[in-house]
This record gives structure tokens, C-alpha cells and sequence, in this order.
């Protein structure tokens, strides 16, 4: 029975006899464990720990396996000693104990904070155990521990069975099958290995269901009818082998199933053709035997423990207990659980954490280590052990490196002799390793797998003692040698010279020395398991963490949550690019992937277009209603994406034309349809124009000129009929059915057009603004989900000195962003673990009456904050602390529930977690607050363009275009250089970008412009001269980033971040650009991946991911270490280049003489436009530079000269890594 069906909350502990009360140490007589009873005053009023303890426990034995649903805690009576936080272990057998964790895995339970006040600890999921032991983490400040305590749950019945490994119970059914639409199955387990088959069963026509632990992982396998479908495998769990008892449950009606394993439950759909389960003669639990081979088995049995088997409300485990006929039992099944004394220790420190052990006296002369191991770190040191070997000092050393076991014989930092074993030993399983010497030789065999040898030229002489794990930090001798980081994981099972070590007299002090472990717990975590990484991101972990790879998601961020492109086509037009193939993200860092359209960009009017797979013209012949034809359209994007995309878009169209010949449209008699299409809904439409779904007509007769004025469409009179659906809930065009073309010559032909959708609402979000005038006013919205992962971005505007700009408020957690001070925006949360609070200073005040823009993240692995372009503030989050914000259902803008510390000013385009707010509509209804925000930059006038910021003027307005690479009154002036031969442009990088930590915590600040793993470059360019050196960029640590105009003229993109590895090279375009014409290239990285946009958008993945670091400079045109043809560098025009926040031409154009700009031979301010004007030819382009220099000429004379070999143009020259090499190392 369940806890939660009847009452079990009855105390536990007030009737337990002393006995039932144990303790690591304590005080004295009267401060004893058995004086921890709650509200107990005699004796010392409380247990109290020798004071020399290093891990204080206190145990209470309930005498039998109960169900506990809270503990409750005290300090002691009379006293300054309680306990102010603690973890609760619990055991079956006083004996390989698991802790209780919260429902955010935090292990840690807030105790007292004085000697008599009672604080209560219901527990989220009951637990059944036997044993509880309460284990202080904190205790008062002015006195030592003292702790009382208090059990409440109620009694728990169970029907155990023990399976060997070689046994299992067969339930037979009263008829040759089984056939079920509803199954309930449910258990409890514990296994003391990483595989075995826990049910199964299996039907004639290839039904079959099977539960089984692989690696550590449950495993449902689940087939109904289909005898050659995919199999189908849901996992869930993880390090499952533990020797603790796991619930599941398995719920199914006809296809679908909820399958839950402890507290988490997963739905899904079943494979086959079938509703119902059909199993042929018997379920077997523990194996799969073989039919007519008793006792033979086809996978491997479950070794472990049942408890509360049920079969659609079959008590299996206690009909085979009655030696019921139903039941037929293979092997050794018993009806007690036997419990292995298998005492682990975990090691919980990678800089601190070692176990000395004392070697005994080996029964032969070699030695002999044995021991099992779990961990998720790839480097660790196992064992360091002194030895001698031919009077000369030596080590044997064991660690796991790079994920791979290596045994070490090292003599001297020159000497040593390795051999290796394992591919991926720290996946969280255990794995087993055994070390011996045997005369000249050492052998290593790790699991089931072949032995490793070392060959040695002398015998091995052990000496007195063994590290495991580590070495002391403070050692003064050299009887331990460590070459990587300390062990983090567990380990059990330790043998040396073939004798068991008590890791319990270890514990007590009785046996060698230990620094940072505990005992008789293995305390390893799956932080993957339930993954915190977004966006089909990949996650891996450490002991102590986890990470997230982000490669070829589109998102960034610790754990991939914020996306790499823009929300729409109107977002790249404002950041100044023209018509081409992109990826917009519309809901940002919400849950849909980003989409590949195109974005049409004329002018100021700009069309996003998703284009599918039925392009051209269909001919369409022999169909009829009874068998029509069915044409499918495929979208760039899925059905989720495509509603959002419309929902977000202010108009959305689709053309759609239809060319017939005796091919009717509509029945002239009774007016059914013949052909119609089918909308994202799956709904059928007969309309084929406009917006008006109701009306079966085609445009013609929605605009009353048809040919034929009897009918509504051209097609039913024999002539053609073309329209405009733009009722966007119908678009796009799914289907689209045609049923008259049977008759002698008819035939009909269609054209769907792409779905095109305006971005004006999407404009309308973007300079949606209100003003707040009253300092009690606010917005109130209804909070949304941000448990996980919180961002939030807006731009603020006052002149006030302090305002609260958003808060939402739960019982303990909140959020709060505001102006704390004229120059200070402070973000900060409390999700469980205490208020944290970070800040951004601004050198100059923020309460200047002008724009600025706010950015705030919470996830489970960092906070961040951001003001323009100010250094990034970045928090990590404890590793161990709350993961989930418990906030309120209602969100505060512009001030604050209680109505005090309100916003004085404007707030425009407020976006969290993808979701745009519309604050003018709010605004209507709302006293103290209204639309829009007075000034000439609070428009959507686009008054400054290509990222120029608008600065308000006292008497109208100016563009700051610092941050952007045009120039002129509204940065859209291009800025452009013509390039001589020889001639380049150095930027040279202000200093290294440096990380700054914040002293009161573990702050980061990081220069918003550069990101170590991120780069933005985008350059024009007009050419006719190839190979060129367009641009590189490179770092004081000899990485560097290339593009380059190839021997043909085709664009190559070179990406060097490991000087050790050869680079990564693509070619976007293969056709020449250097024709004369002006050319665009943008290209942005994100950790690996590359996005490319030249004529089209392309996307490649670099091999390696490597941070830039130390960047030192950037050059455009002629690099002069280089020889040969690299010499030439570049002839023609650049324009409008930007790399991250720095514009190169614009520097050398305001900043010569300057130290950061280097400038190089003949360079004329020009424009890159005019001149592709003039000509698109060749030639003209080459008469046009002839007239700026007379060099030209002799470089077109050296070009014409084709004997000169490939390995001398640049092209070939960066084919020859060597070369290019020497080129960046030359460059610095």
C-alpha cells in the first residue's frame, strides 16, 4: 500500500528502545544518542559528538522496514548547540547508505537555529527503509552540534523475492495467450548489477514487452503486432546498480503508455498495427529462458531483489511464495532479500582527497592490488605506490587519463614503461582493475578484458604503504607521486597483496589515513540524466558538473539556451544586410528550432519566404473524385515553426495558380467541389483567392471579372485561374487535391507558390514602448514558465536615478531588475540557495535620457547580466543547489506588487524567454502609464540604421554609428577604401581581452565585443585581382582566421585555432568574384559552427572547438611576410567591414597616426558602389584602377603569365599548411 492512500504520518522513534540509537562518538554519559529523542530533557537534553569527531552521525533503527514520510529535528536542551543544516542518509541494512535528495537533487535540509524550536521536514517522496541517519553539515556559531530528532511514517508490507542471476519466475496463463488493451505492471527492484532482464514476454504475431537494465539504464521494449518494425527502446535512469530499491510502473491502454521509474515518468506511443498486447503461454520475471532448456537463459537474469510484483493486480511474487500452480520457479528463487556488505568510499575531492593504506605482508613475494571503480571524470590517479627497484627508488602508478586506464612504471621523470587499457572507463559504471607483479613482469587486467603487461629489468621490492586516490597535500617525502589530479569517484572492494581492507576501520581510525571521503556511501550523481541542456543540445559531465555542447544547434550559452540568429527578416534589414537565405529564430530561446527562409529585402519593406518542395508546374491527368490526385507540399520548416511564423507576421500570401483544360474546379450542377486544398490544419478548403475562407470562388469571381459570368471560377468555363490566399490561420498550403481530369483531353496543371510573410508586426514588437509617470503605476502580465531557464531584454530610457524595471515575487524566490543607482543596473534572484545579486557599472550615468538596453539569464548553470556594451556580469550557480525558481503567477513591469521603488521613464520591445510583450496594449487599461514614449528615437522612423544608436538632442537627434561600419548622419554611408598594390590596413587590438573576477563572489566580466568561441565579421568587397588576401585575423597564441580569393577566384574561409592541427578550410563559393562586381561575405562562428553568407547561406562545423585567445590584430589587404603571390595582398575596393564591434576602415580613416591603426602603401577613400556602377566588366574595372596607378598594369602583365606554378599564388600557398604557418607566425 501507498502512503499517500491513508494516513502515515504516526511517530516512529518515541518507543524505540536505546539500543535503536547509535552515534559516530559523543560528548559524554549524558549526551549519548539515546538522548536524542524529540523534545527530550533528560540527561545532556540532546546527542552531542566528541568534539574530535571529523564525521559526526547520528543513527535511529527502526526495528523493521517502515515507510517514513517526515523527520523532524531539535537542538539540545539548555544549550547554545543545535544543528543548522544536515543530510539524511537511509539504509535497509545499516550498511551501504543513499542520501535523501529534494526534488532539485540538493541534499542538503535546513535544520534549527535554536535549541528548542522543532522544525518539521516532510519529505516530497516517502522512503522505505530501516535505518535513518541524520548527518550535520552546519551547526550554531557559538556552541558545538547538538541534535534531537523525530521519525513520523507508518508501516510497510512487502513481498520480497531474491533472484541469483541464474534464476527467475515463470507466471503461466490459464490459456495458450494472452491478449490485453490495458496492462498495469508494477515493482520494486534493487540490483547489484548493471544488466539483466527484468520481464519479459512475447507473442507468435511479434508482440512482445521486455524490461531490463542495460548499463545501468531501465529499458522498455514494447511491440504490438508488427512483425518487421524498428524496434522501439525507452530508457530512463541511470547508475540503476546501486543496491537501492527503484519503483516502476508501467501503465498502458491500447498504444499508449506512461512508464514511470522512481519519481519520472515518460509518455509514449507503441510501434505495430495493433491496440492489444498479445503474449504467447507466460511471463517470465528475472530472464528469458529458452523453450525446452530449463535454467537456460538468452540474455542475461536479473542478480537482485523484487518486491510488490503485480501483474494487472496479480501478486506474482506472493502466489509463488504459496507455491501456487500459476507459478513455476527456474532456479533459486528465495523469499528474503540477501544484502551484500559491500562498503564503498567515496572520494570526494580532485585536488585533496587520499586513502594511506599500510601494505600487509604478501602471502607470496609479489604484490597484488585489486579494486573496483566508478567515476565520471577522465583523469584521476587510482594508485601511487613507492617501490624499489634495483636499489633505485620507483613508482607504480594507476590513473585513469583521457577516459583510458594507464598503468605507469616510473623510474626516474625520464624513465617509465606504460601500457593502457579501457576506451570511455569513466562512464559511471563500475569497472574492475587488478595490478600484479609476477617475477619481470607487472600485469594489468582491467574487467573481462585482455591482459596488459609491463616487462621489467629488475624485481620489484614493495614498501610499507599505498596511496589510493591522491597524495597529501602537505607531504614532505617523496613516497608519492601524482601526475594528474586526484581520484573523484567511488571505490569499493579494495584487496591489496589479496586481503579485504575494512574501509569501516578506516573510517574509525583504526586503519591508515584518509583526507576528504565518506564511508559506506557512493555518492556519484547522473547530472545528465534528466538534461538541463536545451535545444537537442548534448550534454557530458564531471563528478562535480556538467556541460553542454552546443555544436549545430543555432543556440549558445552554458546550457545552448539563447539563439544565434536573429528573430526575423526585419532584424537582419536593421543590422544593414540585404536580400538573401537566413535563419531566423522567431520565439528566440523558446522551444522551436530556428527556420531557413528567405529574406526579401527592398527598400523598407521586407518579405520573409519559406519556400517547399513542388516548385515548379505539375501536369495532372486521369484523376477522379473517387481516386483524385494528391499533391504534398514540404516546407522548410515544420507545422509548429510555420504557426508561429504566421502568428508573429502581420500578412501572410501564397500564390496559387491553376491551368485547366476540361478540368473543373466546382460541379456546375450542384457546385461540390471537384478539387480543392487542404490548410496546416488538415482541413479542406474549396476557396482559391483572397482572404475570404467562406466563399467557394476563385479570385475572378471574387473581383466579378471571370470570362464566363455563370460561373465563380475561369477553370469551370475551360480557361485559367491564378489568385492570392492570404487568410493567414489557413497558410500555408499543405495539400492540394484534384479529382476532374478523366474525361478525353483533360488536363490540369498547378503552381503553388512559397508562403511570404510581412514583417510590420514584427516591427510594431520592436519599437513597442510605454512611458510610466506615476510612481505606484505598473504592467502586470501573467508570469510564464522560467523554472530553469529565466532571459529577459528591453531598453529603458529615463532620467530618474532608480526604478525598479520587473519583479516577480514567489514565497521565498523572486526576480528583481532595476536601476539601483544613476550609473547601476542590478540584477537579482533568489531560486532556494540565498539572495544573489549582480551589477553593471557604468563609467558614465544611465539616467541620461537616452536608450540603453538591459539583458538578464538565469539557468541552472550561470546567471549573466548586460548593459549595452558594457562588460558581461556572469555568476556560476552552486553545483549542488537549487535548480528550479518557485516564482508567482504574476509578473511586474515598470515597478513593483508593493507599489514602492516604481520606474520613472520609458521601456520599449521587453522580450522573455522569446515572447514579446505588447506593453502599449497592456498600457491602455492600465492608470499611470500609457503608450508610446515622447522623443525623436522612441519611433520606428528608423532614423539610424546599420546598428547606429540614436541619441536624443535637446532640439531633435543625432546617429552614433561607433559601433557600426557606415558612416554619414544615419550611418548608412558606406566607408570605403580603394587598395593599390601593396597597400593594407592593420587594426591592432587594444590589449588582450582579460577576464576580471569580483572578489565578493565568483563574478565574471567579460567584454561584451569578444567572445572567446564567437565571432561576427562581415565585409564588402570589388575585385578583379585573383588571389587575394582579403582579411585575416590572428592572436598572440598563433591562431588566426583567413579569407582569401583563390587562384580561380573562388572565396575560401580559413579557420586556424589549433596551431597543433591542420586548419579547417571552406569554400562557400566556387564560382570567381573577383568580376568586378561588388561582393558581400558575413560570417558568424558559434562555438563549432560556421554560418556563411556570400549569395547564398551555408553552414559547416569546425573539427575542433578552441576559444580565440589574446587577440592581437586584424589586416585587410596585403600581408607583407608573405612571399610570392601573397605579396600581392588585394587591388580593388573594400567597404562596410566589421569585425564583432570593430569597424578596421573607419579606424584608419579617423585614427591615423594612431597607434592602433597601421596603414600601409596607396589608399583612397572611395566608394565601392559607385565604382561596380560604372561597370560590371572586367575590363572596365581594370582601366578604372589603371588610372589610380600605374602598378596595376604591371600586376595584369604578371597575372597573363601562366607559367608561374600553383604553389606560388596564395591559393596554393594555403594548401601548403607549412607555408601558411610561417605567414601568421611572421604576421605578429
Amino acid at each position: 500500500m501507498c502512503a499517500s492512500h491513508y494516513s502515515c504520518d504516526g511517530s516512529l522513534a518515541s518507543f524505540l528502545p536505546a539500543t535503536s540509537f547509535q552515534s559516530s562518538s559523543h560528548f559524554s554519559d549524558s549526551r549519548a544518542a539515546y538522548f536524542a529523542k524529540l523534545n527530550k530533557i533528560d540527561g545532556g537534553g540532546g546527542w552531542s559528538p566528541e568534539s574530535t569527531d571529523r564525521s559526526p552521525w547520528l543513527q535511529v533503527d527502526l526495528q523493521d522496514r517502515m515507510e517514513v514520510t517526515a523527520v523532524a529535528t531539535q537542538g539540545r536542551h539548555g544549550s547554545t548547540d543545535w544543528v543548522s543544516a544536515y543530510m539524511l542518509l537511509y539504509s535497509d541494512t545499516g550498511r551501504v547508505w543513499k542520501q535523501y535528495m529534494l526534488e532539485d537533487n540538493v541534499g542538503r535540509l535546513v535544520g534549527n537555529v535554536n535549541p528548542d524550536s522543532v522544525v518539521h521536514h516532510k519529505l516530497s517522496q516517502s522512503i522505505r527503509t530501516r535505518f535513518l541517519r541524520f548527518v550535520p553539515l552546519e551547526w550554531s556559531p557559538s556552541g558545538r552540534v547538538g541534535l534531537r530528532v523525530a521519525v513520523y511514517g507508518c508501516a510497510y508490507r512487502s513481498y520480497v523475492a531474491d533472484f541469483d542471476g541464474r534464476s527467475s519466475l515463470l507466471y503461466r496463463f490459464n490459456q495458450k495467450s494472452m491478449s490485453t488493451v490495458k496492462d498495469v505492471i508494477s515493482l520494486r527492484f534493487k540490483s547489484r548489477q548493471a544488466e539483466g532482464v527484468l520481464l519479459h514476454g512475447e507473442g507468435q504475431r511479434g508482440d512482445y514487452i521486455t524490461l531490463e537494465l542495460h548499463r545501468g539504464r531501465l529499458a522498455l521494449h514494447l511491440n504490438l503486432g508488427e512483425l518487421h518494425s524498428f524496434r522501439m527502446v525507452v530508457t530512463l535512469g541511470s547508475l540503476l546498480d546501486d543496491l537501492h530499491w527503484h519503483s516502476v510502473l508501467i501503465e498502458r491502454f491500447n498504444k499508449q503508455v506512461n512508464f514511470t521509474l522512481d519519481r519520472h515518468t515518460q509518455h509514449f506511443r507503441t510501434k505495430g498495427d495493433g491496440d492489444s498486447l498479445e503474449v504467447d503461454y507466460e511471463l517470465s520475471f528475472g530472464g528469458i529462458p529458452l523453450p525446452g532448456k530449463p535454467g537456460t537463459f538468452i540474455r542475461r537474469n536479473f542478480h537482485g531483489c523484487m518486491e510488490n510484483l503485480y501483474y494487472n493486480g496479480v501478486n506474482v511474487i506472493d502466489l509463488a511464495k504459496r507455491r501456487k500452480p500459476q507459478i513455476y520457479s527456474v532456479g533459486n528463487v528465495t523469499f528474503s532479500c540477501s544484502e551484500p556488505q559491500l562498503v564503498a568510499a567515496t572520494f570526494q575531492s580532485s585536488s585533496s582527497s587520499f586513502l594511506l593504506l599500510p601494505a600487509p605482508a604478501p602471502i607470496l613475494e609479489d604484490l597484488s592490488v585489486r579494486l573496483q571503480f566508478r567515476t565520471w571524470n577522465p583523469d584521476g590517479l587510482l594508485l601511487s605506490s613507492p617501490l624499489i627497484s634495483g636499489q633505485e627508488p620507483c613508482y607504480l602508478i594507476l590513473q585513469i587519463s583521457s577516459g583510458r586506464l594507464h598503468l605507469t612504471h616510473q623510474t626516474s621523470a625520464l624513465k617509465m614503461s606504460e601500457v593502457s587499457a579501457g576506451q570511455r572507463v569513466n562512464d559511471g559504471l563500475w569497472h574492475s582493475v587488478s595490478l600484479n607483479t609476477r617475477g619481470l613482469q607487472i600485469i594489468m587486467i582491467l574487467d573481462s578484458e585482455p591482459a596488459s603487461t609491463i616487462q621489467l629489468k629488475n624485481y620489484l621490492q614493495p614498501k610499507d604503504k599505498h596511496y589510493f586516490g591522491g597524495c597529501p597535500v602537505s607531504q614532505n617525502d617523496s613516497s608519492c607521486l601524482n601526475p594528474t589530479m586526484a581520484f573523484q569517484g567511488c571505490v569499493r572492494l579494495i584487496r591489496v597483496n589479496n586481503q579485504l581492507v575494512d574501509l569501516l576501520s578506516v573510517q574509525q581510525g583504526r586503519l591508515g589515513s584518509y583526507n576528504q571521503l565518506q564511508f559506506d556511501l557512493c555518492g556519484i550523481r547522473d547530472r545528465c540524466l534528466y538534461n538541463f541542456c536545451e535545444h537537442g543540445s548534448q550534454c557530458s559531465q564531471t563528478w562535480s558538473s556538467f556541460s553542454c555542447d552546443c555544436t549545430g544547434t543555432g543556440y549558445s550559452g552554458a546550457t545552448c539556451h539563447n539563439s544565434v540568429y536573429e528573430a526575423s527578416c526585419e532584424h537582419y534589414r536593421l543590422a544593414g544586410s540585404t536580400s538573401g537565405y537566413f535563419f531566423i529564430d522567431p520565439d528566440g530561446s523558446g522551444p522551436l528550432d530556428p527556420i531557413q527562409v528567405y529574406c526579401n529585402i527592398t527598400g523598407n519593406k521586407v518579405w520573409t519566404v519559406v519556400r517547399h518542395n513542388s516548385s515548379i508546374a505539375v501536369k495532372v491527368r486521369g484523376s477522379t473524385l473517387q481516386k483524385p490526385y494528391v499533391g504534398w507540399f514540404n516546407y522548410s520548416a515544420s507545422s509548429e515553426q510555420l504557426k508561429a511564423l504566421v502568428s508573429l507576421s502581420d500578412r501572410c500570401e501564397q500564390r496559387i495558380a491553376y491551368h485547366c483544360r476540361r478540368s473543373r474546379l466546382f460541379n456546375p450542377w450542384d457546385g461540390t467541389p471537384l478539387s480543392w486544398w487542404v490548410d496546416r490544419r488538415g482541413e479542406k478548403r474549396t476557396y482559391w483567392g483572397g482572404f475570404q475562407p467562406g466563399v467557394q470562388q476563385c479570385s475572378c469571381g471574387l473581383e466579378e471579372n471571370c470570362a464566363d459570368m455563370n460561373y465563380f471560377c475561369n477553370c469551370d468555363a475551360d480557361r485559367n485561374d491564378s489568385g492570392i490566399l492570404s487568410y493567414k490561420e489557413h497558410l500555408p498550403v499543405r495539400e492540394i487535391v484534384i479529382g476532374d481530369t478523366y474525361r478525353l483531353g483533360s488536363e490540369a496543371m498547378y503552381v503553388v507558390g512559397p508562403l511570404q510573410c510581412s514583417d510590420d508586426k514584427k516591427e510594431y514588437f520592436l519599437w513597442n514602448a510605454v512611458s510610466f509617470y506615476q510612481a505606484a503605476s505598473y504592467l502586470q502580465f501573467p508570469a510564464l514558465q522560467v523554472e530553469l531557464s529565466l532571459d529577459v531584454s528591453f531598453y529603458f530610457k529615463t532620467a530618474s536615478p532608480s526604478g525598479v524595471f520587473l519583479e516577480n515575487m514567489g514565497i521565498q524566490d523572486f526576480i528583481r531588475v532595476e536601476l539601483s543607482s544613476p550609473s547601476a543596473v542590478t540584477f537579482s534572484f533568489n531560486a532556494g540557495d540565498g539572495p544573489v545579486v549582480l551589477t553593471v557599472k557604468s563609467p558614465v550615468p544611465l539616467n541620461d535620457r537616452q536608450w540603453h538596453w538591459v539583458r538578464a539569464e538565469r539557468n541552472v548553470k550561470e546567471a549573466c547580466l548586460q548593459v549595452d556594451q558594457l562588460p558581461l556580469r556572469i555568476i556560476e550557480t552552486p553545483p549542488d543547489g537549487h535548480l528550479r525558481l518557485q516564482l508567482g503567477s504574476q509578473l511586474f513591469v515598470g515597478g513593483t506588487a508593493t507599489r514602492q521603488r516604481g520606474f520613472f521613464g520609458c521601456i520599449r520591445e521587453f522580450n522573455m524567454n522569446g515572447v514579446n510583450f505588447d506593453l502599449e496594449e497592456r498600457a491602455k487599461v492600465t492608470p499611470g502609464v500609457s503608450s508610446g514614449c515622447a522623443g525623436h528615437c522612441s519611433s520606428s522612423a528608423r532614423l539610424c540604421h546599420n546598428r547606429g544608436k540614436c541619441i536624443e538632442k535637446s532640439s531633435g537627434y543625432m546617429c552614433d554609428c561607433t559601433n557600426s561600419a557606415y558612416g554619414g548622419p544615419s550611418c548608412t554611408e558606406e566607408v570605403s577604401m580603394s587598395f593599390e598594390r601593396g597597400a593594407s590596413v592593420t587594426y591592432i587590438f587594444q590589449e588582450p581581452f582579460s577576464v576580471i573576477q569580483n572578489r565578493s563572489a565568483a563574478v565574471l566580466s567579460i567584454p561584451s565585443q569578444y567572445s572567446k568561441t564567437r565571432d561576427n565579421m562581415a565585409l564588402s568587397f570589388q575585385t578583379t585581382q585573383s588571389p587575394a588576401m582579403l582579411l585575416t585575423v590572428n592572436t598572440l597564441s598563433q591562431q588566426y582566421v583567413a579569407i582569401i580569393l583563390a587562384r580561380n577566384g573562388s572565396l575560401q574561409i580559413w579557420y586556424q585555432l589549433n596551431k597543433d592541427k591542420r586548419p579547417d578550410v571552406f569554400s562557400p563559393i566556387f564560382s570567381s568574384l573577383a568580376d568586378g562586381r561588388l561582393h558581400r561575405v558575413h560570417i558568424q562562428r558559434e562555438g563549432k559552427d560556421i554560418f556563411v553568407q556570400v549569395l547564398f547561406f551555408k553552414k559547416y562545423t569546425l573539427s575542433y572547438d578552441v576559444a580565440f585567445n589574446s587577440m592581437k590584430s586584424l589586416t585587410l589587404g596585403k600581408v607583407t611576410e608573405v612571399a610570392h603571390a601573397g605579396s600581392k595582398g588585394f587591388i580593388g575596393c573594400f567597404s562596410s567591414v566589421q569585425y564583432n564591434h570593430v569597424a578596421p576602415l573607419k579606424a584608419a580613416l579617423l585614427n591615423r597616426g594612431s597607434s592602433l591603426v597601421s596603414i600601409r602603401g596607396h589608399l583612397l577613400e572611395s566608394n565601392c558602389g559607385a565604382l561596380a556602377d560604372l561597370s560590371t566588366s572586367v575590363s572596365r574595372l581594370g582601366k578604372f584602377l589603371e588610372m589610380k596607378t600605374n602598378e596595376v598594369g604591371k600586376d595584369n602583365e604578371h597575372r597573363e603569365d601562366n607559367s608561374q606554378p600553383d604553389s606560388a599564388v596564395i591559393g596554393g600557398l594555403f594548401y601548403h599548411l607549412s607555408l601558411l604557418h610561417c605567414f601568421i607566425c611572421n604576421s605578429q
